[in-house]
């Protein structure tokens, strides 16, 4: 099923575009073009030698923002991280907060999901092995720790757990659905975290998610204590968090050891039905 790697290019991958990448100390090293069955990945892959490690990075949207959450080749971003040899993703997106005590500026280090998608590609798997992965625990536990412990280490701002919810889009939430959501107890709201952690699970590669909080979501309007959520807000708060965001996988990328310690890489063991 999925690609055999003929040259590690990189050992660890983020989903993130030259805002990330740009970091003091890094170098870079090569741009590739990978194909995949599922067509081209979101943009060239751009490989950084970080803290001596090799580190791909994808920017999911592509480098002009030109794919709608709805729209990003899921399938293919992931195919081409595997490919190139990589074993553990590193996922940091935009989210609006759900909860009053989850302010913009922090980080949540997701550790359940909400698919409140309807339209997307979202499995390898479409026969003629029927494969059921498990994603009980969707987020790797040995990445999550990391994330964690650097996160206090560096002073950031974060919540250690979790859920996001994640809407199909383009469009935001009205205020009823996001009253909803904040009523179930969710923490953050998203429109690309699914299927893109299901698929780097079926793909047996270690992920975790870094959500980086840009707003508050509609759903407290009603309260009248904040503005409807504007896309212009949104980017406008995330590049004033890129520095943390940098600083926060720079750090990762030192820590992450050469040994997976965790069970992502055997969740297509026990998951296949043959008869």
């Amino acid at each position: 099923m999925f690609p055999e790697v003929k040259e590690r290019k990189a050992e660890i991958g983020v989903f993130g575009g030259s805002g990330l990448y740009n970091i003091e100390g890094a170098t870079v090293l090569e741009e590739i073009k990978v194909e995949t069955p599922f067509g081209m990945p979101s943009d060239l892959v751009t490989i950084v030698e970080i803290a001596g490690k090799r580190v791909a990075f994808l920017p999911r949207h592509g480098r002009k923002h030109q794919y709608p959450p709805h729209k990003i080749p899921y399938k293919a971003n992931i195919w081409a991280m595997k490919a190139l040899g990589v074993e553990r993703i590193l996922a940091p997106n935009a989210v609006g907060s759900l909860q009053r005590h989850i302010k913009p500026g922090d980080f949540v280090i997701c550790d359940q999901f909400v698919d409140r998608t309807r339209h997307r590609d979202d499995t390898f798997f479409d026969g003629p092995i029927t494969t059921h992965v498990s994603t009980a625990d969707p987020y790797c536990p040995q990445l999550r720790e990391i994330a964690i412990q650097a996160c206090k280490d560096l002073g950031i701002p974060h919540h250690e757990r979790g859920t996001v919810v994640v809407i199909e889009g383009p469009r935001f939430s009205t205020k009823a659905e996001s009253r909803w959501f904040t009523q179930m107890g969710w923490e953050v709201i998203n429109m690309t975290q699914y299927p893109e952690v299901v698929l780097a699970r079926e793909a047996e590669l270690c992920y975790v998610n870094i959500s980086i909080v840009t707003d508050y979501d509609t759903g407290l309007v009603a309260e009248g204590e904040v503005e409807p959520v504007s896309a212009e807000e949104v980017m406008r708060n995330f590049a004033a968090s890129i520095d943390k965001a940098r600083a926060l996988l720079v750090e990762m990328i030192k820590r992450i050891p050469p040994e997976r310690t965790c069970q992502c890489g055997e969740a297509l063991k026990h998951a296949r039905v043959i008869v």
